[in-house]
């Protein structure tokens, strides 16, 4: 007797409830909901204070909800596929990695060698001994009346040890990754484009007789490069939270930009700013110039070290 009057009242609850059809359209449906929809669907029931139940039958899920509260249950889950139809969107073409480790860690070495050779008393084209850092630091004023080599000679020169090891070690990260999203040639290019502008950009603002020397603004210039990169490639997917790689690299700027008792912050501020702006210039060229092939990149990693070389023969015959 107890058993059939559990059964009856059993019966009178379902009679309250009624399924979620899997297309969404007006009418009931006894139609069967994929378990992960169904797991959406009940979070999105539950957020908007919907009563909701799934139920199992036959290894089939069904979704329910009150009589009274069908419509309203239907309307909020058309809207939310309306709202997330074609998400996520598919992941971004993959980018051909460029294996350049080794080439990259030459040139830091070779950048390690020259702040030993700038720590000797050498002889060269007048000088006895050469004045590396009076000849190459990047001085506003005289930036300002015509001596744009200056903008990049800075890049190459270092106050101590520590000041080269912290550039070598930071910039290492950011610009071997760098390297292998664009190829050595058109990273090194970039990079070094940033750090001469970051200094132009520092020099507009500074008073004449400000000076700075180091690889940080070019290291930075690398940091803006990488994040805007990141940006622009996983903007779809990122959708309402595109800037968070440049927000990252912000807060890195921030974080290791700005201590220490000489640390010349314009002239990071500057850099990372030049990077976002080549950065952008870079992804939006033409597929052609975007994506060079192996033997430009090449070239263009032999322009950037001749034009190191070239503005340090204008500073030493000057």
């Amino acid at each position: 007797m107890k058993s059939m009057i559990e059964e009856k009242r059993i019966e009178i609850e379902l009679l309250d409830w009624v399924p979620i059809p899997p297309e969404l359209k007006d009418g009931p449906s006894d139609q069967t909901i994929p378990k992960r929809k169904l797991k959406n669907w009940m979070l999105v029931l539950q957020s908007r204070q919907i009563p909701c139940r799934s139920e199992k039958r036959n290894d089939k899920w069904q979704l329910f909800v009150p009589t009274d509260q069908y419509q309203n249950a239907c309307q909020e889950l058309i809207q939310y596929e309306i709202e997330n139809r074609n998400w996520p969107p598919p992941p971004p073409i993959e980018r051909k990695l460029h294996e350049n480790t080794a080439s990259t860690l030459w040139i830091l070495i070779i950048l390690a060698v020259f702040y030993n050779v700038t720590q000797q008393q050498i002889n060269l084209f007048g000088h006895h001994p050469v004045d590396w850092v009076k000849l190459g630091n990047a001085h506003t004023e005289k930036i300002l009346h015509g001596e744009w080599w200056r903008l990049i000679t800075a890049l190459t020169l270092h106050s101590s040890p520590l000041h080269l090891v912290s550039n070598i070690a930071l910039g290492g990260i950011f610009v071997v990754r760098l390297c292998r999203l664009l190829g050595s040639g058109r990273a090194w290019l970039l990079v070094l484009s940033a750090g001469a502008l970051g200094n132009l950009l520092n020099a507009a603002v500074q008073s004449p007789d400000h000076r700075s020397i180091g690889a940080s603004t070019a290291v930075f210039g690398a940091v803006g490069l990488l994040a805007t990169i990141n940006m622009l490639h996983f903007r779809n997917n990122l959708r309402r939270r595109w800037p968070l790689p440049l927000a990252a690299a912000l807060g890195l700027l921030a974080l290791l930009g700005t201590s220490g008792e000489n640390t010349d912050i314009g002239a990071h501020l500057f850099g990372f700013l030049a990077g976002i702006g080549l950065g952008l210039v870079s992804e939006y060229l033409p597929q052609g110039l975007n994506r060079p092939r192996e033997q430009i990149n090449r070239g263009l990693a032999l322009f950037s070290a001749l034009l190191v070389l070239a503005t340090w023969w204008i500073a030493l015959i000057v």
